[in-house]
């Protein structure tokens, strides 16, 4: 049972427009930004920082933005967030192989040296103390430039709001992200848990 009702969607007519930009990625507008809602400026804000950080910019592609963002909140121990990562991940092209492999990205063949970088350096921002340590650095920037240095970090920081909102508020999975953690999450030993 979340710990704060989240609103309909047409609760206010100056945000029914903005947060059907969820729709996209999604498919589904969240009901994290529906309980957000109750206090418009953060739904909006909220909204907007979303629409910049998961913005293409040619380096860091919208998949991999998702998979990190996936990583990030494993990390975290969020399970609303994995599932709509994973849900976010697919919709954006991530492979079955690259979905199934996420765990072991260290050693398969669906992963880059510089996604490796990427995920290595997303674990430890997402870590709690914080575990980014000099050879992490060094190693995402053998591989990325400032810019998408900036873009990742956005992602993982973004997630860290996200991370502590939804658990903080058991927010209720919607069915299409249950769906995509029973299809893909369930072998990390994912499960929809208080988020039903």
């Amino acid at each position: 049972m979340p710990l704060v009702d989240p609103l309909p969607e047409d609760h206010n007519p100056d945000l029914v427009d903005l947060i059907q930009f969820f729709r996209g990625p999604l498919g589904t507008v969240p009901n994290s930004v529906l309980t957000m809602q109750r206090r418009p400026a953060i739904a909006r804000a909220f909204t907007e920082l979303n629409k910049a950080v998961m913005a293409n910019h040619a380096g860091v592609t919208a998949e991999q933005k998702r998979l990190i963002g996936y990583l990030a909140s494993h990390t975290a121990g969020c399970h609303y967030c994995e599932a709509h990562t994973i849900l976010a991940a697919e919709r954006f092209g991530a492979t079955p192989e690259r979905l199934a492999d996420i765990w072991s990205y260290r050693t398969s063949p669906h992963f880059t040296e510089a996604e490796r970088a990427a995920f290595d350096f997303a674990i430890a921002a997402a870590s709690v103390p914080n575990a980014v340590t000099p050879d992490i650095g060094a190693a995402l920037r053998s591989h990325w430039s400032e810019d998408e240095i900036v873009e990742i970090l956005g992602v993982v920081a973004l997630f860290g709001f996200l991370n502590r909102w939804n658990d903080s508020m058991g927010t209720a999975l919607e069915p299409i992200g249950i769906a995509a953690g029973e299809k893909h999450l369930v072998r990390e030993g994912w499960t929809v848990g208080k988020h039903r």
